[in-house]
């Protein structure tokens, strides 16, 4: 049950969401009843696949942006997509930044980004949080 309270946080707290799933990790390794590969391997789990939520939504969501309800204006839509283009897919390695990071992957899908690569980079970016997070617990 544990594990599953851990993937569902991190892949909520990877799409646009207010979750925080650094807090529940850290919750299951105090406790230390799950071992901690299986327990940082199920939260990068859960946030990468978080992310590729966010990715395909950006490549659907154009069909969306001139309706009323949409939540994002057409000036800040392009704003993120020029500050995207600028930097470009190495952008994706701040994808684990709160605030910033959910948005980025969004607009990397919606600038169809190619999605291998993609993977990549988001899984190196969330890999590395989460490692980061387990060594600072460590050391601790």
């Amino acid at each position: 049950m544990s594990l599953l309270l851990l993937f569902l946080s991190a892949f909520g707290a990877a799409t646009l969401l207010p979750l925080q799933s650094e807090a529940v990790l850290l919750g299951l390794l105090v406790q230390n009843k799950q071992h901690e590969v299986l327990l940082i391997a199920v939260a990068s789990l859960g946030n990468i696949l978080g992310s590729c939520v966010n990715w395909y939504l950006g490549l659907k969501i154009e069909h969306y942006k001139n309706k009323k309800w949409f939540p994002v204006s057409a000036d800040k839509m392009l704003k993120a997509q020029t500050t995207y283009q600028k930097y470009g897919y190495w952008s994706l390695l701040l994808s684990w930044v709160p605030i910033i990071g959910d948005p980025i992957t969004l607009i990397a899908g919606l600038l169809k980004e190619n999605f291998a690569r993609f993977l990549l980079m988001v899984s190196i970016a969330k890999i590395g949080r989460y490692l980061f997070v387990y060594a600072a617990f460590a050391l601790f």
